[in-house]
């Protein structure tokens, strides 16, 4: 992988460096003190995979850089800042950003915000391998034979991450759902027999901590569960809201917002951040519907591409 490094602040800029070269992460192809010299034209020149940019810098920030760059810049943006303002947040989170390396840089968090950065670009280069396949054998008029049979979990990855919450803690519970039902369930499940939402939280639970476990800690992790999971998909829908925001038009707005959520709640949302007002608890969130959607879709691309 190829890293490109803008901040104002040098040292800051040896450190992530230092971290990516030592750590066998990738090559640093560049780096810069602001964005002013930095285009897609750049970027694609360098052989750019990963930009790993400051929010706040002097004469052009990184959420004017982001925003200015185009469609041809295929690589994943990570954003450093130790600002923790909303509305900034939802401005990168609405000009595609999914990752943040908070200020003062910890080794640790940078290791593992990176890794999760190139395992979502290796999954997309898997995904659009086997789609250019489809493609490729729809046209040659050929059975689908060498269609690679994916894990389910790397499509409810992939799915994760076009909704902005693979980073997310709640995600982690979320595959671990996805996985249960495929396990247990398998293809008996269906939009009428679905599991009931209790269930699956005491299952991956038990998976968690053990069927040995007392039942005071399995309900802890019940509730615990289920409070990263409302907050996640609270999150996906603040994210598909700031898309729609910016863009109606945006694919990713297109396909998740009326398919994942209440549309009228989304609908609510965009209007909120539109007039920067906070979220607050009058928005609703389906839980199962999010869940049951998450597997059905995910079940529905593994099905296709075992064809």
């Amino acid at each position: 992988m190829n890293f490109f490094i803008v901040d104002d602040d040098e040292a800051i800029r040896s450190m992530l460096w230092e971290i990516i070269e030592d750590n066998n992460l990738g090559d640093v192809v560049g780096e810069a003190v602001n964005g002013s010299l930095i285009c897609s034209d750049f970027l694609r020149t360098k052989n750019v995979d990963i930009l790993v940019i400051d929010l706040l810098m002097p004469i052009k920030d990184g959420l004017q850089t982001i925003s200015e760059l185009d469609s041809s810049f295929k690589g994943k943006s990570i954003m450093i800042s130790q600002v923790e303002n909303k509305e900034m947040i939802v401005k990168a989170y609405s000009l595609g950003v999914q990752y943040y390396i908070t200020k003062p840089l910890n080794k640790l968090e940078v290791i593992e915000v990176i890794k999760r950065v190139i395992s979502h670009i290796k999954l997309e280069k898997s995904i659009n391998y086997i789609q250019d396949t489809i493609n490729f054998l729809k046209v040659d008029n050929s059975k689908n034979e060498t269609i690679i049979n994916r894990n389910i979990l790397e499509y409810s990855e992939f799915i994760l991450s076009d909704l902005g919450i693979i980073g997310e803690s709640g995600s982690k519970d979320l595959l671990s759902i996805v996985k249960y039902i495929h396990t247990h369930e398998g293809d008996a499940q269906t939009e009428k027999n679905f599991p009931p939402l209790k269930e699956l939280f005491t299952r991956i639970a038990e998976e968690k901590l053990g069927k040995k476990t007392d039942l005071m800690n399995i309900r802890k992790e019940v509730k615990a569960s289920e409070q990263r999971i409302r907050r996640t998909v609270m999150q996906s829908l603040n994210y598909i809201a700031s898309l729609g925001l910016t863009d109606y038009s945006n694919p990713k707005f297109e396909k998740y917002a009326a398919e994942f959520f209440d549309f009228t709640e989304v609908r609510k949302r965009m209007l909120e951040l539109q007039n920067n007002i906070p979220s607050n608890t009058t928005i609703h969130i389906n839980v199962k519907k999010f869940i049951k959607v998450l597997y059905l879709e995910s079940q529905k691309h593994l099905k296709f591409n075992s064809l």
